[in-house]
């Protein structure tokens, strides 16, 4: 199939993006990467009247360390291009678990294209960078005709591709805190083959104590288990337990998943499945992040 006629507009500033989905109103879309809405346009799953192209938009690329109110914080620009975080010192620097994730985002050729921002605006629940930005955090700056407001990850995902970004707004920057003293990351997910969208995954960022399996601070965020990505608050609190013996805290942390997730059942799998997987992948995941740690303290 093809799309249908399309009228089309490339933006030449932020503000002239603003301006011109105010004036074409909700029969507009905005294009940058275009890796996941030329598909669906091609298929005919979107049929807007208008795109607006915002892929020129230098103000809206870069990784770069910026303060804000006194706090440091690194500012990913919506249009950063995947394989730019692939890249990035900065990433791999301050916010290695991105670094982690985008290997196993789609393909080489789709990350030469794709944007962080796309990815994160698109909101597919079986994505890993909006989990990513959930575990990490994140605060996500969104610009319309009134200003720019900010919006935390974990307010901003509210349904199947449905987020807190309204109409005639567009998402701009995510700002993330640099890794703090003794915090590590874990990334794992399962899919049928390499490159394609996760079964289940999960992304974790927390603060091992030494010589324990208990942590500080931990949140573990989850996706293609539901219609967003989502934090096993419960697996966290067990995580996080002193009171829980050591041998026992990780197991009773993959059971309590079942307070956390509730994840669907489909053509490639059952909701039971996927749970089991998801057990599995913490399992996996908070191992390695407890041998990292050790390992780092007896060097």
């Amino acid at each position: 199939m093809k799309a249908r006629d399309i009228q089309y507009e490339r933006a030449r500033s932020l503000q002239d993006a603003v301006d011109l989905l105010h004036r074409h109103g909700p029969d507009a879309r905005l294009i940058a990467g275009g890796q996941s809405l030329v598909p669906a346009l091609n298929l005919r799953l979107a049929a807007p009247e208008m795109l607006v192209d915002i892929g020129a938009l230098a103000e809206l690329r870069g990784i770069r360390l910026v303060e804000v109110d006194g706090v440091e914080r690194l500012r990913i620009g919506a249009l950063t291009r995947h394989v730019d975080i692939e890249r990035s010192a900065l990433i791999a620097a301050h916010v290695p678990l991105l670094a982690l994730a985008v290997k196993h985002v789609a393909h080489a050729a789709i990350r030469n294209r794709g944007t962080f921002g796309g990815s994160i605006a698109h909101a597919d629940p079986a994505s890993e960078f909006p989990a990513c930005v959930l575990a990490l955090g994140a605060m996500l700056h969104i610009a319309g005709r009134d200003g720019t407001r900010t919006v935390a990850a974990a307010d901003f995902f509210l349904g199947l591709h449905e987020t807190a970004i309204k109409a005639g707004e567009i998402l701009v920057a995510v700002d993330i805190d640099p890794l703090g003293e003794g915090f590590r990351s874990g990334f794992a997910e399962l899919a049928r083959r390499s490159g394609d969208y996760a079964l289940v995954g999960v992304a974790l960022q927390g603060r091992p104590l030494p010589g324990r399996t208990l942590f500080a601070v931990v949140a573990p965020a989850f996706f293609s288990v539901g219609d967003r990505p989502l934090l096993a608050d419960a697996a966290a609190a067990i995580l996080m337990d002193a009171a829980v013996a050591d041998g026992d805290r990780i197991r009773l942390a993959q059971e309590s998943l079942a307070a956390d997730l509730d994840p669907p059942t489909d053509p490639q799998m059952s909701g039971a499945a996927r749970l089991h997987l998801a057990r599995v992948l913490l399992g996996r995941v908070v191992a390695e992040v407890l041998a990292a740690s050790q390992g780092v303290a007896r060097g």
